[in-house]
């Protein structure tokens, strides 16, 4: 496993600053003009800390202190770090969607990397779209790196209740729009449901996908599940800046480890976790940087024999506090070993199986035994029909179980803001059967595929005590929120797929266990449909929207930009 040890020599950075010649002549002095000594950065690996933090970025206000600890780490063994601010696409305040932007932090990271005179990689990010795009990113670079995770917050408390971020949202403001719960009660559990730095502490996006990039080998072993306030946390950090060091010297890059044992091991452990419908189209991107193909079918068919045990939100009933303590992703691994490719690189240096032999499950019930599970398969399915051709993904698990095969009429909404007042409208002609049906929310008609796939359940079900029905959009949702949610339908309804084609009124049937959706109306029908159907809006008329809407794929490809796919391939900067 061990790869050959690069020489001084061999360093990248070298190219910048080793030759006795006037351009590094000109890289040295500009060094020192900020103060550093030779013997900072002559001779030594140059670390690249991709940081994706800002004053508008609650998930990483932990970030200025935690650079710190990584850059104590590469000193200590022997590295020069240097920080690259990068986008810090917070979940919170990025409008119309992240999602928009992840493909341009994407790009931003490997440019970052080819740009200057780097070595080797931490990544820090952990809010939603941080992960997935800062790993496309350096896989496509190839340098090696480390993914340092934000962490979970800690856990919120309103009433001497536990709350979870995002799912108690929803389920508390259901109830303050069914009269059961007083604007005070709202306003106390708002201030109580986040209440230190760290991303969301469900198993909502966030850590499904540091948990998927722990399981592709991309952190160091446990580092996924440490919350963010955690003093083992600076420890970690400082691990990564120790780690990337030797990582340099061995050479060992994305490309020596990313491979389908990986990938297949990330496909386990997101059901084990009934991880957010969103690691759908970010492990596909992820996957293709490193030439992976993953098709949407390799989700359903890990799903169908991968039991859930991770017992937390939105799906279970714990947080991710409580998954650290009773034995972390270390331990949720630990129980999956036999499901695992245990031999898969990582790193950390060691094989996969190696960096979770000592692991142990403290809590039972947290981490489920396999023949405990909180459900036995499933914890996402793959939907087809002629609804979705190309696919569709719901959370079976966070659904009520009545609602997993449902016929219903729908009611069809053709943009956010239409549907948004009409859920409050008293006399909206909506029961408990009804298909609610938002569409032009996917990558182009969003655009960016916005979270609007939670759909909010009309006001006067909510006071009759309905809380979960059937809803169809090609947008996406939280990895936070639960219900009957149907995501991602492919292709979208902005480019004319079969949802353009839906008419208020049509029976729709949804049979999770079949894996099918079906619009009850012949293909004939459907065709004739399309066939007068006019494009929502106009192209984009300039910038990185045109940019986006002339490359994005669909959902089922991941929705990267046709023109990253792939590792590499882009010549060396010439220095001159």
């Amino acid at each position: 496993m061990n790869n050959p040890r690069k020489s001084l020599a061999d360093l990248r950075s070298q190219r910048w600053f080793g030759p006795e010649d006037l351009r590094s002549f000109g890289h040295r002095s500009r060094a020192l003009q900020m103060g550093y000594e030779r013997e900072d950065f002559m001779g030594k690996p140059i670390v690249a800390i991709i940081n994706t933090w800002s004053d508008l970025q609650p998930c990483h206000q932990h970030f200025p202190a935690r650079v710190e600890h990584v850059k104590r780490g590469i000193w200590q063994a022997g590295g020069f770090p240097v920080e690259l601010p990068a986008l810090s696409l917070s979940e919170s305040f990025t409008k119309p969607s992240t999602m928009l932007y992840r493909n341009l932090l994407a790009m931003e990271t490997e440019e970052l990397l080819r740009q200057h005179p780097i070595d080797g990689a931490i990544l820090m990010g952990g809010c939603d779209k941080t992960t997935p795009a800062t790993v496309m990113g350096a896989i496509s670079m190839d340098l090696p790196f480390i993914f340092m995770p934000a962490g979970p917050m800690m856990r919120g408390h309103f009433g001497g209740t536990i709350l979870g971020s995002g799912s108690d949202v929803w389920k508390y403001w259901a109830e303050k729009e069914a009269g059961t719960i007083t604007n005070q009660q709202w306003n106390d559990m708002e201030a109580g449901i986040a209440r230190s730095a760290g991303t969301c502490m469900t198993m909502g996006t966030a850590s499904t996908m540091t948990i998927i990039t722990e399981a592709l080998g991309l952190t160091l072993p446990g580092a996924t599940s440490i919350p963010a306030s955690d003093a083992a946390h600076p420890r970690m950090a400082g691990a990564c800046g120790r780690r990337i060091v030797e990582m340099i010297w061995e050479d060992l890059k994305p490309s020596d480890i990313l491979d389908q044992r990986s990938v297949e091991n990330a496909l386990v452990v997101h059901n084990a976790l009934a991880g957010s419908t969103n690691a759908m189209i970010h492990l596909v991107a992820m996957a293709a940087r490193a030439g992976i193909p993953l098709d949407l079918k390799e989700f359903d068919e890990v799903a169908g024999r991968v039991p859930v045990i991770a017992n937390i939100r939105p799906s279970g009933a714990w947080l991710m506090e409580d998954f650290h303590i009773a034995g972390g992703t270390r331990a949720l691994m630990k129980r999956l070993e036999g499901l695992l490719h245990l031999d898969a690189r990582t790193v950390a240096g060691v094989s996969l199986g190696e960096g979770i032999a000592d692991a142990i499950v403290h809590n039972d019930d947290v981490i489920r035994p396999l023949d405990q599970p909180i459900a036995a398969s499933g914890g996402t399915a793959i939907l087809y029909g002629n609804l979705a051709p190309h696919g569709c993904v719901i959370k079976p698990p966070a659904a009520e179980p009545r609602l997993l095969q449902h016929t219903g009429p729908a009611l069809v909404f053709d943009h956010y803001d239409e549907m948004s007042s009409a859920v409050n409208d008293p006399d909206l002609d909506a029961t408990a059967d009804t298909v609610l049906v938002l569409r032009n929310a996917g990558p182009i008609g969003g655009p960016g595929m916005p979270e609007w796939g939670m759909l909010p359940l009309p006001k006067k079900l909510l006071q009759q005590g309905v809380r979960d029905m059937v809803r169809i959009s090609d947008a996406r949702m939280s990895g936070t929120s639960y219900g009957a949610c149907i995501l991602h339908v492919s292709p979208e309804a902005a480019i004319g797929g079969p949802l353009a084609a839906v008419r208020t009124g049509d029976l729709v049937t949804i049979d999770v266990a079949a894996r099918s959706i079906h619009l009850h109306v012949s293909d004939e029908d459907i065709a004739a449909r399309l066939a007068t159907w006019k494009a929502p809006r106009p192209d984009y008329p300039r910038g990185y929207n045109r940019l986006f809407a002339q490359h994005v794929g669909q959902a089922h490809e991941g929705c990267d930009f046709d023109f990253l796919e792939g590792a590499g391939g882009i010549p060396e900067p010439e220095i001159h």
